[in-house]
């Protein structure tokens, strides 16, 4: 997965469900960097790792009969 990336953001501590936005940096210090919209402008936001889930908005490829290998 490379950055910048189209993300759907969910976050309890800012009231974020699945707020779209782009994530620039996973930082080793332990947060997501990403640009959200909040109303009509767009702002830089820190969220820390440990509360938050990212969810890529581009769908993963499926494959014909559910199979489907994981290369690492």
């Amino acid at each position: 997965m490379e950055v910048p990336a189209e993300v759907m953001i969910h976050n309890e501590l800012v009231g974020m469900k699945g707020s779209r936005g782009t994530l620039l940096q996973v930082s080793p210090q332990g947060y997501y960097e990403a640009n959200v919209k909040f109303g009509d402008r767009l702002h830089r936001v820190l969220l820390p790792v440990s509360s938050t889930v990212i969810i890529w908005a581009q769908p993963e490829e499926t494959v014909a009969g559910g199979e489907f290998e994981v290369e690492r």
